[in-house]
């Protein structure tokens, strides 16, 4: 059976945010807003090394996200997984990819140089939903 059930879905092809959640280094949850995409089988978004996101997820890889419908903000989806992979992107392909869905831009425009950017990759394990 799948995780994320197909009725639910559709939330991960709208331009809502996701709200992240990690591990903070004293056991203290970090939630904030990201971007995100979604291959059919990762949720994916980017980060930069300097963030403290990034720092939780390298020391632990647990992650849940959240992820309200915009049409309907009674209806959301909830997905707890794993980080299965990190992987750099130099060229901004990702972020720029995220900038086009979000703000129809070609490039993310906030890049400060010396910024690393990766993608987050997670593997969903576990989905509770509503409405």
């Amino acid at each position: 059976m799948a995780v994320i059930p197909d009725k639910y879905k559709d939330i991960l092809n709208t331009k809502a945010a996701a709200h992240v959640a990690t591990i903070g280094p004293k056991g203290e949850p970090q939630s904030s807003p990201v971007w995100f995409g979604w291959d059919g089988t990762h949720l994916l978004f980017s980060q930069t090394k300097s963030r403290q996101k990034y720092r939780n997820l390298q020391r632990d890889s647990r992650i849940a996200l959240s992820i309200t419908d915009p049409k309907l903000l009674e209806r959301y989806l909830e997905i707890r997984g794993h980080v299965v992979r990190i992987d750099e992107d130099p060229n901004l392909d990702f972020i720029n990819s995220m900038a086009k869905k979000y703000l129809d831009l070609d490039k993310y425009p906030w890049h400060q140089p010396g910024d690393e950017r990766v993608v987050i990759v997670v593997q969903p394990e576990h989905a509770t939903y509503q409405g």
